[in-house]
């Protein structure tokens, strides 16, 4: 009986034939193109970058400056000095605005490129609120109660109120001096619907923030506002002054804080006692009509 033995794969022949290896030579043939490519296409860059970087026409030949009010174009130039004749580019824009806003009077500042060479500087100042005093220096403060600068001749064209009680170089937490900054601000806020009354507060006094405190015109009567309803209160003493110091030559203050009620205060040996009235009796009686001929 024949026997069928089990065919040996290890004796049949590779049905798929060997590749020829490349040459070697090729490989590195190969590997030295593209790092030859590279290394000009680096070159090229490097050439095309330092030509821009140095390119006259990118060199900063302008600064616009736009948003000044108290401060000149020329103070805002001093403090992005030696921009100019860089390459813009080059110019570092934070750098710019940190310098910018290192002024006193800037509250916001940007700066910004407008190729070819002109750089942007727009800026928005604080809005002078009134002079500050404490002791015998005065200073600028804004509507935040932040100094702006000293107050001095450079200023004298400024119609603002003298105010007391702002603690000056006071810190955020304090929120004594805070209550002052707002009582004074809304004080002088309100009273700007009315520009003929706003001119004649001369000074201001919140060292109590519950009572703001004004002198009026040269008027040395201290009026007593309170914290609420300034305009009116103020119109109701303009209106009953001729008549209050009919009453009380050498008037101390005048407290406007209770309703219709006016507390009239004499000087210290003025030889006057201190009147109580209503607005509506203080106020001089209107002069009769005459009659038509």
């Amino acid at each position: 009986m024949p026997v069928t033995a089990p065919a040996d794969r290890r004796f049949l022949r590779a049905q798929v034939k060997p590749g020829r290896r490349q040459a070697r030579w090729r490989t590195w043939f190969r590997v030295g193109l593209v790092a030859g490519a590279a290394l000009v296409l680096m070159a090229l860059a490097g050439w095309v970058v330092a030509s821009v970087l140095n390119a006259p026409a990118l060199r900063v030949s302008r600064i616009e400056v736009t948003g000044t009010v108290h401060l000149s174009k020329g103070d805002v130039l001093a403090l992005v000095h030696g921009v100019r004749g860089r390459n813009i580019l080059r110019v570092d824009l934070d750098d710019c605005r940190q310098r910018v806003l290192a002024s006193p009077w800037v509250s916001q500042a940007t700066v910004s490129r407008s190729l070819p060479s002109t750089i942007v500087v727009r800026i928005v100042e604080r809005r002078p609120m009134a002079i500050g005093r404490e002791g015998e220096a005065l200073f600028l403060v804004d509507d935040q109660g932040d100094e702006i600068d000293e107050y001095g001749p450079r200023y004298a064209d400024f119609d603002l109120p003298i105010v007391d009680g702002l603690a000056r170089g006071a810190s955020p937490d304090d929120e004594t001096n805070e209550q002052r900054v707002q009582l004074v601000a809304r004080l002088l806020g309100e009273v700007q619907a009315r520009p003929d009354l706003a001119r004649r507060i001369s000074q201001v006094d919140v060292s109590d923030p519950r009572d703001a405190v004004v002198i009026v015109d040269q008027d040395p009567a201290r009026v007593r506002l309170g914290d609420q309803q300034f305009l009116a209160r103020l119109q109701s003493y303009v209106e009953l002054a001729p008549a209050l110091h009919e009453q009380v030559p050498a008037i101390d203050y005048v407290d406007l804080r209770f309703g219709d009620r006016v507390y009239v205060g004499a000087q210290a040996g003025a030889g006057t006692t201190a009147v109580e009235a209503t607005i509506a009796s203080a106020r001089p009686a209107a002069k009769p009509a005459r009659a038509g001929r």
